[in-house]
């Protein structure tokens, strides 16, 4: 991935977390102006939330395509690669979790 893919989508992950704080911290706002904002949150809340999905996928399809790599390369640690593939597949796995959780609570809530 080069640099401007990464840049924008560091750009791109800040804009979905400060938005709500920028839709809140205005005031003098009629009610229906401040009730027009809110579908465009829950949009890029939705954008947020499948982001987080597509990035643990990727995570973990890099770590089995590596595993299965090393276990070609030294079939005698095969066992503890693999281990170590499922503990890392694990921890991705809950900081997505983690990051879908509190991407539901902002659209929900």
């Amino acid at each position: 991935m080069n640099k401007f893919v990464k840049t924008a989508l560091i750009a791109f992950a800040f804009a979905v977390i400060f938005a709500p704080v920028a839709v809140f911290a205005q005031e003098g706002e009629t009610a229906s102006a401040a009730a027009a904002t809110v579908p465009l949150l829950k949009n890029l809340i939705s954008i947020g939330a499948a982001l987080i999905v597509i990035g643990a996928g990727y995570g973990i399809g890099r770590i089995g395509s590596s595993a299965v790599e090393s276990m070609a390369r030294q079939p005698e640690v095969a066992g503890s690669i693999q281990g170590a593939m499922i503990l890392s597949a694990a921890l991705i796995e809950g900081a997505a979790m983690f990051g879908l959780i509190i991407c539901l609570l902002g659209y929900f809530v």
